[in-house]
């Protein structure tokens, strides 16, 4: 782990992120009234959350749960299906046209292995998420994780490290199945 990815627990950087999380929840119970035939009101609620806009060729189904919001960025054409969680402070990038299935899990943050650290510092590190991805139901996507464009993740996967493009990756932790070029 890069030190440069450690934020003490006691620091003022840490008080400011458990403020932000404190808005996003708030925010993200808001955003998971709305039904999905609500479709402009939880366009308007997404945005609020993560602090730009997403265009109305974004879909998402409620619920929905983030705890910090502002670090995620949408493109064109995005689905999310209901029950997602994006967590942790680091960036969320998704691409244009990128389907992400019910259940899924956005995870960029946690703590140091090191008993020492752990309780004393959190960390985080971005997910990339290319162009024309599906993440399958109730696939976790763990800190740091780049999947490449075209790339499908399996339902259930446990993503924790990079997804080259085109390929289908499996399993937990996942693996690359096959080339889907």
């Amino acid at each position: 782990m890069d030190e440069s990815q450690l934020i003490g627990t006691n620091s003022p950087e840490f008080r400011e992120l458990f403020e932000r999380v404190k808005v996003a929840t708030r925010l993200s119970s808001k955003l998971s009234e709305y039904c999905l035939d609500e479709a402009e009101s939880i366009r308007t609620a997404f945005e609020e959350l993560i602090g730009k806009p997403v265009g109305d060729s974004f879909t998402l189904i409620p619920p929905f749960y983030a705890d910090y919001g502002l670090n995620i960025t949408i493109g064109r054409a995005v689905f999310i299906g209901y029950q997602c969680m994006f967590e942790g402070h680091g960036a969320i990038d998704i691409a244009d046209q990128v389907m992400i299935a019910n259940k899924v899990n956005l995870v960029t943050a946690g703590h140091p292995v090191e008993l020492a650290k752990r309780r004393a510092y959190i960390t985080a590190e971005p997910i990339t998420i290319d162009r024309n991805v599906w993440i399958g139901t109730a696939a976790t996507i763990l800190p740091g994780v780049h999947i490449g464009a075209d790339a499908v993740v399996a339902a259930g996967a446990v993503v924790t490290h990079d997804v080259p493009p085109a390929t289908l990756v499996a399993g937990a932790p996942a693996k690359v199945i096959r080339d889907i070029s």
